[in-house]
């Protein structure tokens, strides 16, 4: 189901797509000479986590930095049998169900300059955006209890490059793609009240990339409007969560690897999304 954000970013392409040859009729004559030189951007848009498949957490027992353990109990059982979920927990038990990853919307601006070159565009862009889409997931222990997982991309800065063809008409279609870096927000949740909990925040920016298309066209001299998307990849592999005793007792699972406690972190190390969006610029 498409959420109320993706749904908008389409509305607003759409209603752009409408509106250009409408308002081209104001550009000049050689409207696809005005892709070339500098220019600036904005945007608005949705950004939509897509479906996750797979998601869980993984275990370090006994904090040798290797996050290939399994917690157990007494009996050698898994201690995370239950099971875990591309989401975040709704109660204490697997039966309780999960919230999936929230879609959200995505605005920023660009600048960037464009060499027209007969039919064909070559250029570079340096863009900062900011969103509100979500990812979850949780695990569940035999307890019973949840440990649920957040991120939240606060904001990125990047670069890219793109390549494009005017076909006439003031029209220009367009790929694009480079590299970048985003600040991630990290949250944890969980329903045990037994042992304590303390989050390693590594703090610096992260390093990921983006690739996609889109379309512009001259509606005046110097304004454009267009339609965009990309694929949007961060790594994101340095938080974790530290699990101590608290009040539980010797014979807690999270204290019985050797290692006095356990961490805790995503099996996916990638944060990801898609951005669906629609454009406004100035040409200089």
């Amino acid at each position: 189901m498409q959420t109320r954000s993706t749904m908008t970013a389409i509305a607003l392409g759409l209603a752009a797509a409408v509106a250009m040859p409408a308002f081209a009729q104001d550009a000049g004559p050689d409207r696809d000479g005005h892709f070339s030189g500098p220019y600036i951007q904005g945007f608005f848009g949705s950004a939509s986590r897509g479906k996750d498949t797979g998601d869980s957490l993984r275990f370090d027992t006994n904090r040798d930095g290797r996050y290939n353990d399994v917690v157990t109990l007494a009996n050698g059982a898994d201690a995370f049998s239950p099971g875990f979920c591309d989401g975040g927990a709704r109660g204490a038990t697997r039966a309780s169900g999960c919230r999936g990853d929230k879609d959200g919307i995505e605005y920023g601006g660009r600048i960037g300059y464009d060499y027209r070159m007969n039919n064909f565009v070559f250029g570079g862009l340096v863009e900062a955006s900011k969103n509100e889409a979500v990812d979850r997931t949780t695990g569940f222990s035999t307890t019973p209890a949840s440990y649920t997982f957040e991120r939240e991309l606060k904001y990125n800065v990047s670069g890219r490059l793109r390549a494009g063809y005017t076909p006439g008409g003031g029209a220009l279609f367009y790929v694009t793609g480079g590299g970048g870096m985003a600040k991630i927000n990290h949250s944890f949740f969980t329903t045990n009240a037994a042992n304590s909990f303390s989050e390693n925040r590594d703090g610096k920016m992260v390093w990921g990339w983006q690739a996609g298309g889109g379309a512009e066209i001259m509606v005046t001299n110097n304004v454009s409007l267009g339609v965009e998307y990309l694929y949007n990849r961060y790594k994101d592999n340095k938080y974790n969560v530290a699990v101590d005793r608290g009040t539980a007792p010797v014979t807690n699972p999270f204290l019985t690897g050797g290692g006095n406690g356990s961490n805790i972190k995503l099996t996916n190390s990638d944060f990801n999304f898609h951005s669906l969006r629609a454009t406004v610029g100035f040409h200089f």
